[in-house]
Parts: C-alpha cells; structure tokens; sequence
C-alpha cells in the first residue's frame, strides 16, 4: 500500500479494545501513525500530552462522555478535527457533538472503507493547511520584519531577543506600524510555534462583553448565555495570547487580567471554580503606558508585569530610507499572489513617496501599493494609478482647469488631455470608445497616454459635479 501524500498523527479513543485496535491497524496500514487510547479519561491525557491531526472518539464510553472528549480536545487541539463514532440510536447525540466542534460522526457496524475515505480527505484539508501554515511562516517570521534602517534593525534585534523565551512583551508604537506582524513573529519563532496564536483587540467592547471574551462564560452566567462559552484565554493554552490596544481595557478586568498573570488560572463569567491555563502573553498598544498609569487609567502592576520585553516600532516618517525596501517586498508579495509580474515604479511615484509623512504609517504604504496594483495596466505603476482620494499627492502636479469655460487660453496640451480625461470617463475607461467620441484612432489615445506617463504627470482631474 502507497504511503498517503499527507501522512496524519490519529488519535483513536474507545473503550473496546478491540474496535480501537481494528482502526488503527486498518489506518497504520494507509500509511497514518495512530496512538489507541482505551477511554475518555485516557484520551484527553494523551490530547494533553501531544498533537493530533485527527481524533475518533466514541460516544459511550464508561468513564468519560464523548461529547466532553470532543469539548476538551476543541480546548486543547483547536485545530484537530473530530470524528465521533456512535451507534444508530445515538444520532441525535452525534448532531449534538458536531454542534460543539466535531466535524463528522461515523455509525456502527464502522464501514472501514468509509472510514478510510473519511481520513483520506482529512488528510487533504491538513496538506493544505500545512501549506498555509508555511506561507505564514514565511509572512511572519523574522524574512517579514523589513527594513535596514538603524531603527528596524534595532527591532530586528530585540524580536530575536525576546522569541525563544516565554516571558511577556509589551509592543509599542503607532497605528499601522505592525504591531501585530512583530507579535506573530514573536510566537512563529518561539518555542510556543505550533501551539495556538490567539488575537483579541481590547478596544471596541463594552466591559462585560471583554470579560466574556477574555475569560469565558458559564451557561446561564447571565441573560442571553444560553451555552458554556470558552474564553481567549483557554483557546490560546499552550501558545500565545496576543492582548492588542491593550491601553484600553478597563480598570476592573486589569485587575482580574494580572490575577490570570500571576496565578496562571482563569475564572470564567458565572463560576468561581478556577482553571489552569499556560500562555504566553504579548500586549500591544498605541498609548504611552506610562502616562496612563501616572494619569491613573492604567494598573503600574499589570504595566510592569506586562514590560518583561519591550520593543517600540518606529513610525515610517522615522525610517523613510526604508520605504524603497518596503515598497519591493509588498509588490513581490502582491505579484506572487496574483500571479502578475511585479511592475516598475515610475520616477514621479518614488518623489510622492518621499514627500509624505505617512501618518497611516507602512498599514497605509501597504494598502495604496495593492490599490495602484488594482489599478495598473501596463505594468509600471504611475501618479495615474493612484486612487482616488490617497492621501498622497502626486509630485509636482499644478492645478488643473476643471470645465470647459476654464479651459480658455490654456495651452493647447492641457486642452487635450481635459477632453481626452472627460471621454475616458464617460465611456467608463473604454479606450476605444473614448477613441470613437473623440473621433481620433485608438492608437493615437494611446500614444498620448504613454507620454504623459513617461513625463510623470497625471491628465487633468475630472470636472466637478
């Protein structure tokens, strides 16, 4: 028997020996590794223990319910997916277990074949999402931080400092500036790499609301909680929490957040029966922390427990020798992902670059490099492709007439390019049509187009409405 293209590590749980055995050696043999654990109990330890692609648990089993197994096992391996093996009778209790995580159940008498088709497509999900999880290695791993700049250099440093330890991180700077890149680079690199990276914004959230997410909820803990509700903090048990804005939480669930730190347990929203979680934190923000501690909104407890490592990313003003590096690394990204050339960067474009200060910082670099994208037709990008309203402006650009009447006595070459502009916008860019109403050849509508582009000028803006 061929070796499948994606071998899988299976966790088989059940009872009955027998049955357990029977699965595993029919999987061993497609070429998967299986682990037989005989009972609920037994199987949530070796989930404690080590990370499965795919785990088969039976329903009824003496010591421990298959609906808590696929519970614990969506808290321990989030990623995992679960099977769950029922007889005909304990369909409706299957429903009921794919509504808490499980992917499929399968019915006794166990079709083997069905059973190894089942895996085998399991086992394309888990090649593509290895796949994924490459890709994104290679986005969030140290290759993303760019930049040779002292400053980014300096940041480099400490993120290779700070990944291979567990202790907290607090990440400053401005909006836009990657914050959140320099917190999944910390965890990609760190030891804590295949476990969980779980993200919550703490901004945006009425308090309650950020307590529920945070820690969890018991059903019933208040109106509307109709089920248990597991908190960031146990999806992220193993791995890494990332706390962004974390200058906005409120003062009372600080107090509860440093409680979590120091003891190393949560206690979810209706309950006072604590839990044990192993996570890393990294906190994020865009507020000077000591000024809110001296201003009283922010605990000098929590502040210091939180600054174990600090890194404060630059705003891109402060680093402007390194938009050209920037620029190269997201068009490559951006080509690769259309599966386009990467184009050129017209002379005229670099100039704007220079003369702006970003206050969106290499978010806003990044997001008007994919609009021009968007935009480009010919495979070099201009003050042509900018969209509308960039923020950045095109370099050496005059005013422009903006009607017919302002067009009086205006060099011949602007008088072109109004009515040229305002035929491209009427026939929604249609070239040829432009071409039509203008009653010129295509050809020429071209020619005048290439050689406003090559001089680095923008046709003249649209008339007001």
């Amino acid at each position: 028997m061929s070796a499948p293209a994606e071998p899988l590590q299976v966790l088989v749980i059940d009872d009955d020996k027998t049955l357990a055995e029977t699965i595993s050696e029919s999987l061993d043999r497609r070429g998967h590794s299986c682990t037989v654990a005989t009972g609920g109990k037994a199987g949530v330890a070796k989930l404690e223990q080590e990370a499965f692609d795919v785990v088969l648990t039976d329903l009824k089993m003496a010591d421990l319910h298959g609906l808590e197994v696929v519970e614990r096992c969506k808290q321990l391996r989030p990623e995992a997916e679960v099977y769950v093996i029922t007889g005909f009778a304990d369909v409706k209790t299957a429903v009921e277990a794919m509504k808490r995580g499980a992917a499929h159940y399968l019915q006794k008498p166990l079709d083997l074949a069905e059973l190894r088709a089942v895996i085998e497509n399991s086992a394309k999900r888990v090649g593509t999402l290895r796949e994924l999880r490459r890709q994104l290695d290679e986005k969030f791993g140290f290759e993303g931080v760019v930049g040779n700049s002292p400053k980014m250099q300096r940041v480099l440093q400490l993120l290779k400092a700070y990944a291979p330890s567990s202790a907290s991180v607090l990440i400053l700077g401005e909006n836009g500036t990657g914050k959140d890149l320099a917190a999944r680079a910390l965890h990609t690199n760190g030891p804590r790499r295949t476990k969980p990276f779980t993200a919550m914004n703490c901004a945006g959230l009425t308090e309650s609301l950020l307590d529920s997410e945070m820690f969890g909820h018991e059903k019933g803990a208040f109106t509307g909680a109709d089920r248990q509700r597991v908190g960031r903090f146990e999806h992220a048990h193993g791995g890494t929490l990332f706390l962004d804005e974390i200058g906005d939480m409120p003062l009372s669930l600080q107090a509860k957040l440093l409680r979590a730190l120091e003891n190393g347990e949560v206690v979810r929203v209706g309950t006072n029966e604590p839990l044990k979680v192993d996570v890393r934190i990294i906190a994020a923000t865009n507020k000077d922390l000591q000024k809110e501690v001296e201003a009283g909104r922010f605990r000098q407890d929590l502040y210091f427990r939180l600054k174990v490592g600090t890194v404060k990313l630059p705003p891109l003003r402060e680093h402007r020798e390194d938009i050209p590096q920037l620029v190269s690394h997201f068009l490559k990204e951006f080509a690769r992902r259309d599966n386009k050339p990467v184009p050129k960067v017209a002379p005229a474009v670099w100039k704007s670059f220079e003369g702006y200060d970003w206050p969106g910082n290499v978010r806003e670099l990044r997001n008007l490099l994919a609009s021009m994208m968007v935009l480009d037709l010919d495979g070099e990008l201009t003050p042509d492709d900018f969209p509308e309203d960039p923020g950045v402006k095109p370099a050496g650009t005059a005013e422009r007439p903006h009607g017919p009447d302002q067009l009086v006595g205006r060099p011949l070459d602007e008088v072109e390019r109004y009515y040229i502009e305002k035929a491209l916008d009427l026939t929604g860019g249609n070239r040829e049509e432009a071409a039509r109403l203008l009653n010129i050849s295509e050809r020429t509508l071209y020619r005048k187009i290439q050689e406003w582009k090559k001089g680095g000028e923008k046709p003249p803006e649209k008339p007001a409405e």
